[in-house]
């Protein structure tokens, strides 16, 4: 049975619910707290400062109040008293507007400032007006009634100031309580912080997380029935519900991990089953049978492969008829009328055009057409194409008399088998064809022998019979004996021809090597001649191929008889060197010939044109140097890209 599926995860969550947006909640409450804090602490400094600059300046304005008083009592001179009693005015208006640097806070309402507005009246409207006039008067009188007047108001003067002093220094003394009010607010707000965030995050993360961790250490120990508990909707509880259903899929994976290692324990095994039937009938396809063979043993192995009850093998011909090449488990009635069909007569044919054809249930095809194969029996079958380079040469069939499906896996094994058959089949073909090229070649050069030698001889024998009858018939004994040592002659040449025709068809090289082999050919030509005759072999090369080395041995027994026949030379020299290339050389000191003329005169010099076809199916070179009385020189050479591998 098919593995449980891992369920999706939900929906992304909303904003709201993420935890994300938790942290980032609280850590912006948390802030905005704080820097209020902050902020309300620093405006409480800030005001403590300018409390403690009106503070400053107003005590230095009794100072001055006096130090004024002093200076006109004194008689001090008037540029001093203008400077005292402008430098009082500027200090009287910083105090309530403060100058950069230094700041001064004066409240906009209250005691403080209705006590400065007073101190201010006080100034302008009869302290500062009593000292302009001790400074402007020129009567003495009037200036030391003014300077009197100064001197009795300025102790309630003074007084208003310190009244402003007080004033300031009691609502100093609020803001330095709530100042500290505020920083211990501040200690405790951080520690209740941290509390919080403290817990926050082992409710939201630290938590959840261990409780996942112990989830996974008790899966880890085969537990499988373990579960978390989903107690949020953020992101913990997805992964809560996902861990759910990880559980849930490797449980389920679990309970059938039997069944699915007996699944594909039987899928492996027919799948062995499959490559030892392609290895088995791969491998006796390769092997050296007929066509015959091949199809009957390919068959048998098909139907033991499929349990099949019955089954055919078709060869398709250049006419389009298919024949019935072998058989098994088929009536002699199909047999006869099927043993030459048509490509469209029946299934198997069209399956040549079409390809592969099933048929799980003959009752479910037209019951109007005539099936033979139902006919006998058989309620299902499979018929599949034998291929060459994806051309079909022929089927084969398969007949079960019960139902039977042949599914994916037994069809691409069937349809891989019918290619090995087609390209064992053709592998045939090509190795009958090779050899009846290769009988067809030797029975050329066999004709060319007999033709130019035998057949030449036979002929001149014939001749000299003709005239030994015309002797005969005139009673001229004179050229009967003339005739009669000829005709002895001629029938001892041809017999050395036949016997020199059958050594070289007969040559072989299974039991000795090239060396020897020519070595023995150059002995047989010193023994029938009586020539002198020597051979020198070098080179460190390879052998080469034994088609190769039949090919070069029937060359030099060619230029042997040619030297036996038409030389009448005294020596002969044979030089072989086997290195990167291949080369021989057969020289004599016979009469030699005129090359040109000899390949015109065709029949008289057959064994040249011999050397030369064997030569070309070498693939090596030919080349034949001669001149009238000075001899004949006869080269072959193989290069290194023509010789094949011994």
């Amino acid at each position: 049975m098919p593995a449980p599926t891992l369920a999706l995860l939900p929906n992304p969550l909303p904003p709201h619910k993420r935890l994300t947006f938790r942290i980032l909640l609280m850590t912006l409450v948390g802030l905005g707290l704080t820097m209020t804090a902050i902020g309300y602490t620093l405006l409480l400094s800030w005001q403590l400062e300018g409390g403690g600059t009106v503070i400053n300046e107003a005590g230095s304005l009794r100072m001055r109040s006096y130090e004024l008083g002093l200076a006109m009592e004194t008689g001090h001179e008037r540029s001093d008293i203008q400077h005292h009693i402008e430098r009082f005015s500027q200090i009287l208006a910083l105090v309530q507007t403060g100058q950069a640097g230094e700041p001064s806070f004066v409240p906009a309402t209250g005691p403080i400032h209705e006590q400065l507005l007073h101190v201010q009246d006080q100034w302008q409207q009869r302290m500062q007006v009593h000292a302009r006039t001790v400074l402007e008067a020129d009567d003495p009188v009037l200036r030391q009634q003014a300077l009197d007047r100064y001197l009795q108001e300025l102790p309630d003067f003074v007084g208003d100031i310190n009244l402003l002093v007080a004033y300031v220094e009691a609502d100093l003394t609020g803001k330095t309580t709530w100042l500290r009010l505020c920083q211990t607010a501040l200690i405790f707000l951080a520690l209740a912080a941290s509390i919080a965030v403290l817990y926050l995050l082992y409710l939201w993360i630290v938590g959840p997380v261990r409780r996942m961790q112990a989830g996974i250490a008790r899966m880890s120990q085969n537990d499988l029935d373990v579960r978390l508990a989903v107690e949020s909707e953020d992101e913990f509880g997805q992964l809560a519900q996902a861990f759910n259903q990880m559980a849930d899929h490797v449980q389920g994976v679990h309970r059938t991990l039997a069944e699915r290692v007996a699944e594909k324990t039987a899928r492996l095994r027919e799948q062995n089953e499959e490559v030892g039937t392609l290895y088995e009938i791969t491998d006796f396809l390769s092997g050296a049978h007929t066509i015959e063979a091949l199809c009957d043993g390919f068959l048998k192995r098909i139907m033991q492969r499929m349990q099949a009850d019955g089954g055919t093998v078709r060869i398709l011909d250049e006419r389009g008829n298919l024949y019935l090449t072998v058989q098994d488990g088929i009536s002699d009635k199909i047999i006869d009328e099927e043993r030459c069909i048509k490509v469209d007569d029946c299934l198997c044919g069209a399956a040549t055009r079409q390809g592969v054809i099933l048929v799980r249930d003959f009752r479910e095809l037209d019951a109007q057409r005539r099936y033979r194969c139902q006919e006998e029996g058989a309620l299902s079958l499979g018929i599949f194409q034998i291929l060459v380079r994806e051309q079909a040469i022929g089927s084969f069939s398969l007949h079960f008399l019960q139902e039977r499906s042949i599914d994916g896996d037994e069809r691409r094994l069937l349809e891989t088998l019918g290619r090995h058959l087609g390209a064992a089949i053709e592998n045939q073909r090509l190795i009958a064809r090779e050899k009846e090229f290769a009988i067809a070649h030797e029975r050329n050069l066999m004709a060319q022998g007999l033709h130019d030698s035998i057949a030449q001889g036979l002929n001149f024998l014939n001749l000299q019979v003709q005239m030994l009858e015309d002797s005969l018939a005139r009673e001229n004994l004179a050229e009967i004996r003339e005739i009669a040592p000829m005709l002895r002659t001629g029938v001892q040449e041809n017999y050395e021809d036949v016997r020199e025709l059958l050594l070289n068809f007969r040559s072989r090289l299974q039991d000795s090597s090239l060396d020897s082999e020519m070595r023995k050919s150059l002995d047989k030509l010193q023994r029938q001649t009586g020539l002198q005759g020597a051979i020198t072999i070098s080179g460190d090369g390879p052998p080469l191929a034994p088609e190769q080395q039949l090919q070069v041995l029937f060359i030099l027994q060619e230029a042997l008889s040619n030297i036996r026949k038409h030389a009448h030379a005294n020596r002969v020299d044979i030089a072989v060197t086997n290195g990167r290339d291949f080369c021989l050389t057969v020289r004599d000191d016979g009469h030699g010939f005129q090359l040109d003329k000899a390949s015109a005169k065709g029949a008289d010099h057959v064994g040249l044109r011999i050397m030369q076809e064997r030569a070309d199916r070498l693939g090596a070179q030919l080349q034949i140097d001669s001149r009238p009385d000075e001899g004949t020189c006869v080269t072959i050479r193989l290069m290194r890209q023509e010789r094949l591998v011994a």
